[in-house]
């Protein structure tokens, strides 16, 4: 009865068990890699518990050594891949981190290798954070989107409906990330990026 009440969709030949979405509800949590756990599980049916927990917990680890908030690694992966490894966009980019593979070779990065992804799209996203430190408009995610160049030559977010869109969307998933915590991450001028 427990392994049919805890059951997912998995294999027919797999315990339901294991299966388990023990870490998808409840209450708030305190570590950042139960949150972006959760929000992994909630977003990608194909992960397993314990395979976002592993995700999770790769995602803060890079984003500490990249000085980076962990929620906001989390949610831009979330929205280029929903962590799928495996993902291949139109546009040719690949992996976890939809790297183009250009920049997967400048950054040394295996973009098929979820560790090193992970840890890839950390760095990348930092040296965004970096160059735009002192920019009103934080065009970290817009870079991330359509590129530092198009950031350089307007001078901020680009005016493209897609990268607006997306800068959204990227914050709503950090601010859902940060409600699934008991403290949250910084979300400054999260308010101001609904628009």
């Amino acid at each position: 009865m427990l392994n049919a009440v805890l059951s997912w969709p998995s294999p027919s030949s797999v315990d339901a068990l294991k299966g388990a979405r023990v870490f998808e509800g409840g209450a708030r949590v305190r570590a950042p890699e139960l949150a972006i756990a959760r929000a992994v599980l909630r977003t990608n049916a194909r992960i397993t518990p314990i395979g976002a927990l592993e995700l999770a917990c790769d995602t803060v680890r890079a984003a500490r050594r990249a000085a980076i908030p962990p929620d906001f690694l989390g949610a831009t992966l979330l929205q280029e891949s929903a962590y799928d490894p495996r993902a291949i966009s139109s546009a040719g980019a690949i992996g976890i981190a939809q790297f183009e593979p250009g920049t997967a070779e400048e950054y040394g990065v295996d973009p098929f290798a979820p560790a090193d992804a992970i840890a890839g799209a950390a760095r990348v996203l930092a040296s965004y954070v970096r160059a735009y430190r002192d920019r009103f408009d934080d065009p970290y995610a817009a870079a991330y989107n359509a590129g530092p160049g198009a950031v350089a030559y307007y001078g901020g977010i680009p005016p493209y409906p897609e990268t607006r869109a997306y800068i959204t969307l990227i914050y709503e998933r950090w601010m859902r990330i940060g409600s699934y915590e008991r403290t949250g991450g910084d979300r400054r001028g999260a308010q101001k990026r609904s628009g």
